[in-house]
């Protein structure tokens, strides 16, 4: 079997990377979140400030493409690369970086639509954690120290950033139980419980290849 390979999606809030992370130290192998960014910014001469600006969200601003595209270092120097839009090169090398980092090494993968980067790998599991949005309220407002109202009007934002990132650039829906193998509720699990779920997932599935 290859590299053991584990995606999550998650909802603002909700403890989706407190997730990866645990799962993470469970099997001792590497978590990527924002150290994606840095691997891709470095796999393809792009300015890691690209990466940070069109982390998970959908660019539509063809100025603000313009002005960033003189950033590129042109490692991707094919003509029909090079004619697409920036925040469309920003995505392809996310999912090269994916792709690249599923062939080295087992890990956990927080967000990027990695899912979909790996959709043809056997051994990669997709996870998406959820929560009750007064429970995601109530923690986002503990978490960052602000109002109950402005922790809801931030779980909006990024969520609905993250789902038309998502369902901009695959063919599944964000959130819904088809797109994965697991949806889990993290009130009701908790994060180890989560991970409990998770790995007994995974030892049934490799069971089934045998």
């Amino acid at each position: 079997m290859g590299n053991k390979i584990y995606t999550i999606g998650r909802e603002f809030g909700s403890g989706g990377k407190d997730v990866g992370e645990a799962l993470s130290k469970r099997l001792g192998i590497r978590l990527y979140d924002k150290e994606l960014l840095q691997q891709a910014a470095k796999d393809s001469g792009f300015c890691e400030e690209i990466f940070e600006n069109h982390d998970e969200r959908p660019t539509n601003s063809f100025l603000y493409s313009l002005v960033m595209d003189t950033y590129s270092a042109n490692a991707y120097s094919t003509t029909p690369f090079l004619d697409m839009p920036l925040n469309h090169k920003v995505f392809l090398a996310q999912f090269d970086t994916i792709k690249k980092i599923a062939a080295q090494e087992s890990c956990v993968i927080v967000g990027r639509c990695a899912d979909y980067a790996l959709s043809d790998n056997r051994d990669c599991i997709n996870i998406f954690v959820h929560s009750p949005l007064e429970q995601r309220i109530k923690a986002v407002s503990v978490r960052n120290n602000i109002t109950e109202n402005k922790a809801r009007d931030m779980i909006q934002k990024q969520d609905k950033q993250r789902s038309s990132y998502y369902n901009y650039y695959t063919s599944k829906k964000w959130g819904d139980a088809s797109s994965y193998h697991l949806t889990l509720d993290s009130s009701k699990l908790g994060i180890e419980g989560c991970v409990d779920v998770i790995l007994k997932y995974r030892e049934v599935m490799d069971a089934r290849k045998k």
